[in-house]
């Protein structure tokens, strides 16, 4: 299977009537697909916006032509049961055009209910619970269940000629490993190449052998290499923490707090930072070897338009041929 190419939407960082302009411009320029973020609080004050995500994704559907996929954290801000119902309207209207990757969620964006954070065991074991009950809503049961999550006589009486696949996002291997056991597919994240290959390798070790499996990228790609090197470190560097961290600060103000002695080179672990589109190519070409079904492109700076345009004219082309000859 040829390895697609998506343009990250992040709602955290761009009003949505932007992001409707970029996902148009993505298409136009040869990306395959559109990956969502799911966001209520921006990670840091400079981003700065926060557009709610389901909303978007109708409009921006019915504005291309090309397959969506988002990161949605069920069992605290959304009932599973609106989950479903919405995955189901949006698959309706768009078949075969719509995934979801389930999340256990970050407390930035969780907290707003007043409800206690739970640890990660907690929020794994709800996770399970509000897949299952997805799962089945999506399938046209009538659900009851009681646990972490509780739902009662529950129906979706319009639903899609196909249901949308459920992965799991998954950081860490254990994760991915338990995520095997029940996703339909894996999304995670790029990291250095023999530990991204383990936490695939564990997933597909797991029960995940044959099934999809997504990578999202963190990239800043500018004019020249300092621009790429200060716009991720003015966009990004509330993000460079450890997924401890990411997951439970409560609120935009700790994590600037958190970040406010990062320096701009200790972005360079976790964002791909380059004005090289060789340099790219490179660093994707290597990722495509793990057989990735899609590659999520996220360029975290503020600089879009030149970003969609060049990787679509320069580094998409190349890697296409790469992978006819993988």
């Amino acid at each position: 299977m040829m390895t697609q190419f998506a343009y990250q939407v992040s709602h955290e960082q761009f009003r949505p009537s932007d992001l409707i302009r970029f996902a148009k411009l993505a298409e136009a320029s040869g990306f395959d697909a559109i990956g969502s973020s799911d966001h209520f609080h921006p990670w840091s004050e400079r981003q700065g916006q926060s557009g709610f995500s389901f909303a978007w994704l109708g409009a921006a559907m019915q504005a291309t032509t090309i397959p969506y996929s988002m990161v949605c954290a069920p069992g605290q801000r959304y009932h599973p049961a609106i989950v479903a119902q919405a995955l189901a309207t949006l698959a309706e209207m768009f078949p075969r055009r719509f995934d979801v990757a389930l999340g256990s969620g970050e407390a930035l964006n969780e907290n707003i209910t007043g409800e206690k954070w739970p640890d990660k065991a907690s929020r794994n074991q709800r996770l399970l619970e509000s897949a299952d009950i997805i799962r089945n809503l999506l399938d046209g049961k009538t659900v009851t269940h009681k646990g972490l999550i509780n739902i009662e006589n529950a129906k979706l009486y319009t639903l899609p000629e196909q249901r949308p696949r459920l992965f799991c996002a998954a950081v860490s291997k254990e994760t991915a490993a338990w995520a095997g056991g029940w996703a339909e597919g894996l999304v995670t994240v790029h990291r250095p190449h023999e530990e991204l290959k383990a936490v695939v390798q564990a997933f597909r070790d797991s029960g995940g052998a044959g099934r999809p499996v997504h990578l999202k990228v963190q990239l800043s790609y500018d004019t020249d290499d300092e621009a790429a090197l200060q716009g991720a470190h003015d966009q990004w560097r509330t993000n460079i923490f450890q997924g401890t961290v990411l997951g439970d600060l409560p609120t935009t103000a700790h994590f600037d707090a958190a970040a406010e002695f990062v320096k701009p080179e200790d972005l360079r672990a976790m964002v791909r930072i380059s004005a090289d589109l060789e340099e790219h190519v490179s660093w994707l070409r290597a990722d495509m070897e793990l057989g990735f079904e899609r590659i999520i492109l996220h360029n975290v700076n503020r600089t879009q338009e030149k970003f969609i345009q060049d990787f679509g004219m320069r580094v998409l082309p190349k890697l296409r041929q790469i992978k006819n000859q993988l």
